[in-house]
């Protein structure tokens, strides 16, 4: 039998929730849920997952949509030095993996300030689950030889609708985007003047892993705000996503 230690008081744990099916958890991440004193979730985190929570745990949701956030980052820096201080064993609790468009570098610096023990628990990231989902690889040996994660959010004055890099799109790479924003007519056009082809394949999955995931497969140059499902969504581009079995 395998052994997984309690929550830790005192401790911060940053930990991956996975893309919202409590299936998908790692096996640690289930245990600190049921043992932990406190959880700060994100409001991607799904209700299936918060559900593992201990029923003596206090959660605190500590979200930020559509650029709206309920609590400040400061705000959730504070929460995690009171509890841990207080000797309680605190969850930071994040969407698919902590350490992938999570602010896990802003939260980790504020523990290494504060001399806050902490430990961090990877979960499985979106793309990995949409991709498995979808049957479809995100690399291949004869086309896609690079993987690209990105994203379309950026920080406070950092103004972009779409990812950036320097010069023309690499060949022989599948490009993932997290929090496309809804305007995917421009985002597309935006892609095909970086050099990716319009005919390139491109998946849209809203939702993923849930009961309400909602998939639509089409090119870079079809791809339209009226046919992908609700936020968040989550887009995968290259020549590998042609091989869905979906």
């Amino acid at each position: 039998m395998i052994s997984i230690p309690d929550a830790e008081s005192g401790y911060v744990y940053l930990v991956g929730a996975g893309p919202g099916n409590p299936a998908l958890l790692t096996l640690r991440a289930a245990h600190l849920l049921k043992t932990a004193d406190v959880i700060l979730p994100d409001d991607l985190v799904s209700d299936e997952v918060l559900n593992l929570a201990s029923p003596t745990a206090d959660i605190i949701p500590v979200g930020k949509r559509c650029g709206q956030p309920r609590i400040t980052q400061a705000g959730i820096h504070q929460l995690m030095l009171e509890h841990s201080k207080a000797d309680r064993s605190v969850i930071r609790l994040k969407s698919g993996d902590p350490l992938i468009f999570g602010r896990a570098a802003e939260e980790i610096g504020f523990l290494r300030e504060y001399s806050i023990p902490f430990e961090i628990v990877p979960g499985i990231t979106t793309a990995f689950a949409v991709a498995a989902n979808l049957r479809t690889p995100l690399t291949d040996r004869s086309r896609a030889s690079k993987l690209i994660l990105a994203t379309a959010h950026h920080a406070a004055g950092k103004v972009s609708l779409t990812p950036n890099w320097s010069g023309a799109f690499p060949d022989e790479a599948t490009l993932v985007i997290y929090m496309p924003g809804r305007n995917f007519e421009t985002l597309a056009q935006d892609l095909i003047s970086s050099g990716i082809a319009p005919e390139t394949p491109c998946t849209a999955v809203s939702r993923a892993s849930t009961p309400s995931e909602h998939v639509h497969i089409t090119t870079l140059d079809r791809l339209s705000s009226t046919d992908v499902g609700p936020s968040p969504v989550i887009l995968l581009i290259g020549p590998p996503v042609s091989q869905s079995a979906y």
